[in-house]
């Protein structure tokens, strides 16, 4: 995977920080410079923390673990949810729900639930039942996809990591992921503790276009480690045909010299 270039992050406005009035002590590292009121972040950190975050990611992915990616923000939802649809990994776009990993078992009971209004769907049940109550059926479906419909298909905590957009916005799923020890990685703009973080990736974290050039980059390298753990997964099957390709070639050749 082509790394991205400190010019790549210029054009996107990666580098614009927050007005210095509204700083993180705490990332005066990642800062290069103040320029009309506003931080200029180090575009050289960014890449070297880019990279780090990116060679972790890809681990996590070819050891077969799910990340989670949170981004509510109107600027970085739909950028979220269409770049990390195409690595299959769940993600949230709307509120954040409350216990989503303290309270797990919960939010999988709320998730059935859609299940279980599509089998009466299917089944025929739902039309059983009062006009009003399909209205109200209907309305929740409706809700639960809109909150929960991106992660469905998780059945189980992200103990791989958590993505974040803006640590500040999103500081609950912060610290449910602290308390379970989950590896946090975020884009960190100047306004934001990277203490607070794993993996940091200094940051714009407005900016639409921000947003995007970091998570076209941390999604391919997502692919990348999906595609190692498929390419590791045919070899494999490959490696266990070989011994009984062997043994079929050994028990014709026993036949054959009884003959």
């Amino acid at each position: 995977m082509a790394k991205v270039e400190v010019k790549q992050l210029l054009e996107a406005g990666v580098h614009f920080g927050h007005l210095t009035r509204k700083w993180n002590p705490n990332m005066a590292p990642y800062i290069y410079m103040e320029r009309n009121g506003i931080h200029v972040i180090n575009l050289y950190k960014t890449v070297a923390k880019l990279d780090e975050a990116n060679e972790a990611l890809q681990k996590i992915a070819a050891s077969g673990r799910k990340i989670l990616f949170v981004a509510t923000k109107k600027q970085a939802k739909d950028i979220v949810a269409e770049k990390v649809a195409n690595v299959n990994m769940p993600y949230i776009t709307e509120r954040w729900p409350y216990g989503m990993l303290t309270n797990f078992v919960t939010i999988r009971k709320a998730v059935k639930k859609m299940a279980t209004i599509d089998r009466m769907k299917k089944d025929g049940t739902f039309m059983t039942l009062s006009k009003k109550e399909r209205l109200q059926v209907d309305r929740l479906r409706a809700k639960l996809e809109k909150n929960l419909g991106s992660i469905s298909e998780m059945t189980r905590l992200p103990y791989g990591a958590l993505f974040i957009v803006d640590t500040m916005r999103e500081h609950i799923a912060v610290k449910e992921a602290q308390k379970l020890n989950i590896p946090i990685f975020a884009m960190v703009d100047t306004n934001s503790d990277p203490r607070d973080v794993d993996y940091l990736i200094p940051s714009n974290d407005d900016a639409s276009k921000s947003i995007d050039i970091i998570m076209t980059e941390v999604t391919n390298a997502i692919a990348d480690g999906l595609a190692e753990r498929k390419s590791e997964k045919q070899s494999g099957k490959e490696g266990s045909d070989e011994p009984k390709a062997e043994k079929k070639k050994k028990l014709l050749l026993n036949l054959l010299l009884k003959q």
